[in-house]
């Protein structure tokens, strides 16, 4: 059942296909580099791309622009504690300025950072403190026919393994991401959080939760885990959150705001010691980097997120995209995700090596064909790991309908016609931080 009617839109064309060639060879075949102006349906990320409630339209009136003590803060805070159960709160410009803020205050150098899997800005930001940061996903994570319910779980195997090796001293902070975005968004079970809270007490650890879809997770625990059957959403959340020592928040995702995230926590002293960094990178520490209209909008929007019919809708219109796609033949990973559906170029362009980034020969047919813009989470945008090469076609939340899917849809079944014919890529130049190099290097056809 759809649960939002449209009270504002806006105007979107498809350029014409000899435009979007141009404008893929102009942009270096990274469709980061596309002007938005010239994509039709935009899916290259859920984070900050969807569209805000009336309610939080007129929070936004509302806001509180004083720089301290700004009453838009203790909106968020109250909301904070109510629907995440953190007294607590840090508020950054988005959630890499969350990850900033306190990985930059719990690592140090030589230091190791375990996570279910890293994204790119965390791994990134591990790695800017001079730490390792080290993956720790499940077996089945890789499998993208697989049915498991949890494919988003903390390997405790794999962590174990790793402290034995170079020692639990080495190892501060213990990370568990929900859902897994980089294990394509699969859920984590709440069973396994707790096991992630007790293996981080026994190594001393700090054990933070990033928490960007926790609603979208908590909507599959109450499907999947029966212990939850019966519970809330709003319960699910607060009890999974709660293991946790500190949270890290992208207010872009499941606050359902254009800007702002968060660092959350119970710890006194990490909380001084993070408001203290993030005076330095982000601001005063009752705006954070946001203006105080988009303080009080992710306020009303993180209570929003925990509403069930509003999360029936969402989830259900990426689970529909999802088998269409499958239904048309495209190899779709499975079960799928809260956010996302993700595709298999690995197993799309069989033709292609991982040198030739299949994923992103993708992601340029998709828009060279209709105008549709996703984004590589293979061996572009994380060289050097062991990972599908996935393309990721992220939904922003209560922005598009159907019949945009149905262009989705339709673009990629001609994709996967001419599908031998695809050519791979190579880079034509590769910026210093390969951690993120997705986000600005430039590629080229490869040649022949």
């Amino acid at each position: 059942m759809v649960a939002y009617k449209s009270k504002m839109v806006e105007r979107i064309r498809l350029p014409a296909r000899n435009q979007r060639e141009r404008n893929l060879e102009a942009a270096g075949y990274n469709l980061f580099n596309l002007s938005s102006d010239d994509v039709f349906v935009d899916l290259l990320t859920d984070s900050g791309t969807g569209a805000m409630s009336d309610a939080q339209w007129a929070a936004l009136i509302r806001g509180d622009e004083s720089y301290a003590g700004s009453r838009s803060f203790a909106e968020l805070e109250d909301a904070v504690m109510d629907v995440m159960g953190f007294s607590n709160v840090v508020p950054t410009h988005q959630g890499r300025g969350a990850e900033n803020v306190l990985y930059g205050t719990l690592l140090s150098a030589d230091d190791v950072a375990l996570n279910n899997t890293h994204f790119d800005t965390t791994r990134a930001h591990v790695s800017n403190q001079g730490a390792d940061p080290v993956d720790c996903p499940v077996a089945v994570a890789h499998d993208p026919d697989s049915e498991e319910p949890f494919k988003g779980n903390f390997s405790l195997e794999r962590a174990r393994a790793v402290v034995d090796e170079v020692g639990a001293n080495q190892i501060p902070l213990v990370i568990q991401t929900i859902t897994n975005n980089s294990a394509a968004g699969q859920a984590v079970s709440v069973e396994n959080t707790r096991r992630v809270r007790e293996f981080a007490n026994e190594i001393d650890a700090t054990f933070v939760i990033d928490a960007c879809r926790f609603a979208e997770n908590a909507y599959f625990v109450r499907q999947r885990e029966d212990e939850f059957s019966e519970a809330t959403i709003a319960d699910i959340a607060r009890e999974q959150l709660g293991y946790a020592d500190a949270l890290v928040m992208s207010g872009k995702k499941d606050g359902l705001v254009n800007a702002g995230g968060f660092v959350a926590t119970d710890d006194d002293a990490l909380f001084d010691r993070c408001k203290q960094r993030a005076i330095l990178y982000e601001g005063f520490p009752t705006y954070g980097g946001m203006a105080g209209r988009d303080v009080a909008a992710m306020a009303v929007g993180l209570r929003e997120a925990v509403d069930e019919a509003y999360l029936e809708d969402r989830i259900e219109q990426v689970r529909e995209f999802g088998a269409r796609l499958a239904a048309a033949g495209l190899p779709v990973y499975t079960p799928t995700s809260g956010h996302a559906v993700y595709l298999d170029a690995g197993a799309l362009f069989p033709h292609l090596d991982p040198e030739e980034f299949p994923g992103q020969a993708l992601v340029c047919e998709l828009y060279r064909e209709g105008g549709v813009r996703g984004v590589e989470l293979g061996s572009f945008a994380f060289p050097d790991t062991d990972r599908p090469e996935l393309v990721r076609l992220a939904v922003p939340r209560r922005t598009y309908h159907r019949e945009h899917f149905e262009h989705v849809v339709e673009t990629a079944e001609t994709v996967l016609e001419k599908r031998e014919t695809v050519t791979g890529l190579e880079l034509a130049s590769d910026p210093a931080m390969p951690e993120i190099r997705h986000f600005t290097a430039e590629l080229e056809p490869r040649s022949s």
